[in-house]
């Protein structure tokens, strides 16, 4: 199945998809109500690892199962988005440790900045459901962009 979202990540480290805005995205005021923008973040963050060529699916089902959790936020709503925008959500890997990396995303409509993210996702064990060191494999592909 072909989605026709981007595939490739700029010679910066950063990957950019684009987000319409949907009816379901707003609030009773006609903005996209806050925690949306969060969860267009999220999906900025998951195309950005299967870009990179990493079968996040195929983690889960190993018998090692590891996946990514959200352990810190620091968000910046600076405007709103509405119904029916297309806005760009950008992803760039700026902090990488052994178990855990720091994304920098934002959130555009055309050239205006809307949404600022700063994201610290940790690499668990979900059977443990403790931090693991992430694979080298995956270390390896972020490595070239940063």
């Amino acid at each position: 199945m072909q989605d026709n979202l981007p595939r490739e990540i700029s010679a910066g480290g950063s990957y950019t998809m684009p987000v319409r805005v949907y009816y379901e995205d707003t609030d009773a005021g006609g903005i996209v109500y806050y925690a949306n923008y969060l969860k267009f973040a999220e999906r900025a963050r998951s195309e950005y690892i299967r870009t990179l060529g990493f079968d996040q699916q195929a983690e889960l089902s190993a018998e090692d199962k590891f996946g990514f959790a959200v352990r810190h936020c620091d968000i910046d709503y600076l405007k709103p988005a509405v119904l029916d925008d297309l806005l760009s959500v950008s992803c760039k890997i700026t902090e990488l440790g052994g178990a855990s990396a720091v994304m920098h995303q934002e959130i555009r409509r055309g050239e205006e900045l809307l949404v600022v993210l700063d994201v610290k996702v940790v690499c668990l064990n979900l059977v443990k459901k403790r931090p693991v060191r992430m694979p080298v494999s995956l270390v390896q592909k972020i490595e070239k962009y940063i």
